[in-house]
């Protein structure tokens, strides 16, 4: 026997099982489709680390959510239960719909109560995510995990050769970093994790088939930004960023990807051997002053074992190629047409204001307004072409987000508007000297009581009060003023499992339904209800209920006791 070959082969194995083993698989979020949506929100553990668990917070799990599957066209019906030990939100990040369906700050949703939101789904197909928007406190609970995927799906995707088998070659990453106590806590004395985690998994690994895959990235980072590209410097492909597919790939070899931010990129491994790797890097090693998590320390309020440096952030392993496998890059995608300065009828300027670095700094804002819930900063017409700009003279990055509508980045100050955020947008990065322009349509719903927001996506900045809030408003519909609201009467009374409603009048419409037990605990939250099957009221315990109904024209309160058996 030859004992320096099996030597060196046995060798060789232990060296490949201990590289394994520095990974873990990759967790691949859960599916689900059709058009009801039930989503639990659930205080949990994780066992991330040897030792203690960590608590985080899940929908449907432990940390990170379901993948949404939508189909445009469809109306989605939404059924929000949250159990955890706190209110919260449920955002539709990206999403076209009314105000009142939103998520935002507005739209919160007290601990037991379910609140049942539904739209139509109008967005092109792309990737979309969901998380809590609650005010000064939306950074807590992104960092204990709650969040997930929505893939929207159209025909005219559908009909392009993209890979889209979910999880085979069409894989959802959720980018994002965690720092842990001594008691394997979550901590957040820096916004900057210290160890990556992707879908909610430390040094993930994931096996992907030797032929064009589809990857789409997320950054749900509380601040951090990401540089991203190949170890081993390879192309890839952006054919789509937030808001959808762009007319043609893009290649590059780097991209960034700023909080809130997605992008869908193809990479080739088909040239790639069987049993090979390479990683999915973030470049983040000198990048420009006021870039999230450029800072050097490694300690402090804003540091970091991962600021400055380059650091890995998917290990991919080339395994076979499927059946059916697309092979050849698309020379074109879909074609889009944008709106353009010249439509634009109303103009509107913003600047970053205040802000200073270090513990007791002044937090940021917009046009030195912080957020307040009651104030209405602006105030746009149904159907109206704007364009917004923000300037952005101060000493940090920001990530600019605006609720309902997609936008048309038509100018930076720093040069040409990126190939790969050519398309339509919801989120986009403003670096430090740097103004941003873009053109938008606000189409479909009107609503003057619950506004949308649009604020930095850095969730620090966002909770300190980098938020405004806007109403879009009707000018072509009849004054209300002087109506009388409508009544309404419930049966049956005492009732079982459903309660319905009769409307006094039939052309009055309802605004929302809040139900509360006896002791003023919201137990259903109900906007713009479609009353015709009933309110399910199986679930509640025997005893009185109040039902507070929101009259559509006049917006006053009806309220109603009802028994429920």
């Amino acid at each position: 026997m030859q004992l320096k070959p099996l030597f060196t082969g046995i060798l060789l194995c232990l060296l490949a099982i201990s590289a394994q083993a520095q990974y873990n698989p990759l967790h691949i979020p859960d599916t689900i489709s059709g058009t009801t949506f039930n989503l639990n929100m659930r205080d949990t553990f994780v066992q991330f680390r040897t030792g203690n668990q960590t608590i985080t917070a899940g929908i449907n799990g432990t940390f990170w959510g379901p993948t949404l599957i939508f189909n445009q066209g469809d109306s989605v019906h939404m059924n929000v239960h949250n159990y955890l030990n706190d209110t919260t939100t449920l955002h539709w990040h990206g999403m076209h719909l009314p105000a009142v369906m939103d998520g935002g700050p507005h739209q919160t949703i007290p601990t037991g109560t379910v609140w049942q939101p539904y739209w139509k789904v109008t967005n092109n197909a792309a990737t979309f995510w969901y998380h809590p928007h609650l005010h000064m406190k939306t950074e807590m609970q992104l960092l204990q995990g709650l969040g997930g995927f929505i893939i929207v799906r159209d025909p005219v995707e559908a009909a392009l050769a993209l890979p889209r088998t979910y999880g085979v070659d069409d894989i959802p990453l959720a980018l994002t970093s965690r720092s842990f106590d001594v008691n394997n806590a979550f901590t957040n004395t820096s916004p900057y994790g210290d160890y990556m985690l992707v879908n909610g998994t430390m040094s993930p690994q994931v096996s992907l088939p030797k032929q064009f895959v589809r990857l789409r990235l997320l950054n749900v980072e509380l601040e951090r930004g990401y540089n991203f590209g190949f170890s081993d410097n390879r192309t890839f492909w952006v054919i789509g960023n937030d808001g959808g597919l762009l007319d043609a790939p893009v290649p590059l070899t780097r991209t960034k990807l700023l909080p809130g931010e997605r992008v869908e990129i193809l990479v080739n491994l088909g040239a790639d051997a069987v049993g090979s790797s390479i990683d999915l890097k973030a470049f983040n090693s000198g990048q420009p002053f006021g870039f999230p998590g450029s800072e050097p320390g490694t300690s402090g309020p804003f540091g970091s074992l991962l600021n400055n440096v380059d650091f890995n952030i998917l290990h991919i392993n080339v395994a076979a190629a499927t059946t059916g496998a697309i092979t050849t890059l698309p020379t074109t995608l879909v074609s889009n047409t944008y709106w353009t300065a010249a439509d634009a009828t109303v103009t509107r300027t913003m600047n970053v204001t205040q802000g200073t670095p270090g513990p007791g700094g002044l937090p940021f804002s917009l046009d030195n307004t912080p957020f307040v819930l009651g104030t209405i900063n602006k105030t746009v017409n149904l159907n109206a072409i704007e364009k917004w700009t923000l300037t952005n003279n101060n000493v940090f990055g920001h990530s600019f987000h605006i609720h309902d509508i997609e936008f048309k980045i038509i100018s930076r100050s720093t040069g040409p508007v990126n190939s790969y955020e050519s398309g339509w947008k919801d989120t986009y990065y403003i670096g430090v000297n740097e103004t941003v322009s873009f053109v938008a349509k606000f189409t479909d719903y009107a609503d003057a009581l619950h506004p949308f927001m649009y604020h930095c996506h850095i969730a620090p900045h966002e909770d300190g009060g980098m938020m405004g809030q806007f109403v879009v408003v009707d000018k072509t519909s009849v004054a209300q003023t002087e109506i009388e609201p409508g009544d309404y009467t419930i049966y049956p009374n005492p009732a079982n499992t459903r309660l319905y409603v009769t409307l006094s009048d039939p052309a009055m419409q309802v605004y929302y339904i809040t139900i509360t037990n006896s002791i003023g605990r919201t137990m259903y939250m109900l906007p713009r209800p479609q009353l015709a099957g009933g309110i399910d009221i199986s679930r509640f315990a025997p005893g009185n209920y109040f039902m507070q109904l929101t009259d559509e024209a006049t917006k006053k309160v009806l309220t109603k006791k009802f028994v429920k058996e």
